[in-house]
C-alpha cells in the first residue's frame, strides 16, 4: 500500500492527489522542512524555460573561471552586509505571468548594481523592460511563457535596464504592469487573477510609471559590462557571490515546492512541472545540515516571508548547475 501511495505521488504519470495527502506524506517522510497550505496558483511559478523544445544553445552558458575565495564564512547572508541597498530586502511578486527569469534577473542585477557602485547607484531596475522588450532577435524567450535567464543578463550588458519596481509602487520608469494575484498588500487584497497565464505586455520604449518620472527612457538605462554562468562548485558559487553579490539561478520545481512554508526544502514527492528562476543571496548550515538562502518571486506571503532554504551541495533539483551573473558597467550612461 505504501508503496503504490508513493508511486502516485512521485510519477510524472500519477493520477492528481489532493493538497492534503502531499503535505500530510511531505511532513511525515521527513523532518528538514515544514509543509503547509499555501495561496500560490499552480501556474504562477512556470517561466525559466527547461522543455526539450525550448533548450537553448550550448553558447548560452559559457563558464567564466571563478577564482575561489580564501576563506568562505559557514553562514553569509547579503543582507546582513548591504542593508542600505533598497533592492536587497526587495520581494517581487511575478503574478500569473511566467516572468521569473526576468524578475529574478532585474532583482540580482539591481543588487550587483548598488554593491559595485558601494550603495551610490541604489535603485530598482526594471522586470519589466526585460520581460517586455527581451524578445525577438535576443533570444531571451517567450516572454510569459517564459524566459532564459543567461539571455536577460546579455540583454542588460547590450541594451540597458530602465529603473522599475512593483505595480503597487509605481516605482521608477517602467514598473510592472501586471497586478497580484489575490495577494493582500500593505492591507490591501488584490483580486484572484485568472487560471490562465496573461499575454505578455507591449513593449513600450518610454517610461509607463503612473508616478511623475522626470528623467527620459534611454536616460535612464543601466547597464552591464559583462554576463557569464558560474560553474557548478560550490565554492565558487560562494566565491562568487562573496565578490560581487547575489546570483540567479536556474532549478526544476516540484508539486511538493508549492507547499513550502519553512525549513530547508529537498524534493520530497510530486511530479516535475518545470523551470523556475530565483535569486540566491546565501548561504548557513542549520543543524549539520548545509543550505542556500533564496529570494523567490511569489510575494511575501509565501514561504518565509518570500524567502525559502534549500539543500546545498547536491545539486538539489539542479539548483547548482545554471547559476549565472554579470558585473554592471557603471560608466556607461545615455
Amino acid at each position: 500500500m505504501l508503496f503504490t501511495y508513493l508511486l502516485l505521488l512521485t510519477s510524472v504519470h500519477s493520477f492528481i492527489i489532493s493538497d492534503d495527502q502531499l503535505i500530510q506524506h511531505v511532513n511525515s517522510a521527513q523532518n528538514l522542512w515544514i509543509a503547509g497550505h499555501q495561496n500560490t496558483p499552480r501556474h504562477k511559478i512556470l517561466g525559466n524555460l527547461m522543455k526539450p523544445k525550448h533548450v537553448a544553445p550550448h553558447n548560452f552558458l559559457e563558464t567564466v573561471p571563478i577564482e575561489v575565495a580564501d576563506s568562505i564564512p559557514e553562514h553569509y547572508d547579503v543582507r546582513d552586509h548591504w542593508s542600505q541597498c533598497i533592492s536587497i530586502n526587495n520581494i517581487r511578486d511575478q503574478s500569473n505571468c511566467g516572468s521569473c527569469w526576468a524578475v529574478a534577473a532585474a532583482e540580482t542585477i539591481s543588487d550587483r548594481t548598488c554593491i559595485a557602485s558601494n550603495g551610490e547607484v541604489n535603485t530598482l531596475l526594471s522586470a519589466e523592460d526585460l520581460l517586455t522588450c527581451c524578445t525577438g532577435n535576443w533570444n531571451c524567450g517567450d516572454g510569459c511563457e517564459g524566459g532564459y535567464p543567461i539571455q536577460a543578463w546579455r540583454y542588460w550588458v547590450h541594451r540597458g535596464l530602465v529603473t522599475g519596481g512593483s505595480y503597487e509602487d509605481q516605482y521608477g520608469c517602467k514598473p510592472y504592469s501586471i497586478a497580484p494575484c489575490g495577494e493582500t498588500v500593505n492591507g490591501f487584497t488584490w483580486p484572484k487573477c485568472s487560471i490562465n497565464e496573461v499575454s505578455t505586455p507591449e513593449c513600450v520604449q518610454e517610461c509607463t510609471s503612473n508616478r511623475s518620472y522626470s528623467v527620459l527612457y534611454e536616460e535612464d538605462k543601466h547597464y552591464g559590462a559583462s554576463a557569464y554562468a558560474v560553474g557548478r562548485e560550490v565554492d565558487q558559487i560562494q566565491s562568487e557571490i562573496l565578490k560581487n553579490g547575489p546570483v540567479e539561478v536556474g532549478f526544476m520545481v516540484y508539486a511538493d515546492f508549492y507547499q513550502y512554508k519553512s525549513g530547508i526544502y529537498h524534493h520530497v514527492a510530486g511530479q516535475a512541472l518545470g523551470g523556475h528562476a530565483v535569486k540566491i543571496l546565501g548561504w548557513g548550515v542549520e543543524k549539520g545540515t548545509p543550505y542556500w538562502l533564496a529570494a523567490n518571486s511569489w510575494n511575501v506571503n509565501w514561504g518565509e516571508n518570500g524567502y525559502f532554504r534549500i539543500l546545498r551541495g547536491v545539486d538539489e533539483c539542479g539548483i547548482e548547475s545554471a547559476v549565472v551573473a554579470g558585473i554592471p558597467d557603471l560608466k556607461r550612461r545615455k
